[in-house]
């Protein structure tokens, strides 16, 4: 082994191992309730928040993909079954013709507006009410500060942009 290698300790090994197995969890329980309850996934689910939080509830699937930090083959996929759900649609952009737009049908947005209570419910109850204001700001600044330092490398993507 590397002599130069900083090894977790073992309080941070713990926090560690918390974050991925809490994450994980996390994750799959809101992606259940979502799928159990409106039969939409949590990825699905964010896409329709980004729509909806956008001028005329679109944008360029670049952008889309940037925004969620997902690949853009990724959200092609879930775009195309969400479309085949009549959820949103695709378009050129009418600015240049070269950039694919989607937009959130009214079907979507009722979707979502269905769906939002759970899911904020659920955040709620899994995350936000077991922790202290200060613990949860905390968090916040923690993963900020992740976000920002893993981001460095991809200035155009669009994650950083601030929500209604």
């Amino acid at each position: 082994m590397n002599s130069d290698t900083r090894w977790l300790d073992a309080s941070q090994q713990r926090s560690w191992r918390a974050l991925v197995i809490g994450t994980t969890l996390l994750m799959d329980r809101l992606d259940d309730e979502l799928r159990q309850e409106f039969d939409i996934s949590l990825t699905e689910y964010e896409i329709l928040v980004r729509l909806s939080e956008r001028e005329g509830r679109q944008m360029r699937m670049a952008q889309l993909a940037d925004a969620l930090a997902h690949s853009r083959s990724r959200v092609t996929h879930t775009v195309t079954r969400m479309e085949r759900q009549g959820l949103v649609r695709r378009s050129h952009s009418p600015d240049d013709g070269r950039g694919v737009l989607a937009s959130m049908t009214e079907d979507g947005m009722r979707l979502l507006q269905a769906a939002a209570p759970m899911h904020v419910e659920g955040v709620r109850r899994h995350l936000v009410d077991l922790a202290s204001a200060e613990d949860f700001a905390a968090l916040g600044r923690v993963m900020n500060a992740v976000t920002d330092q893993l981001i460095v490398g991809h200035p155009e993507m669009e994650i950083r942009r601030p929500t209604v």
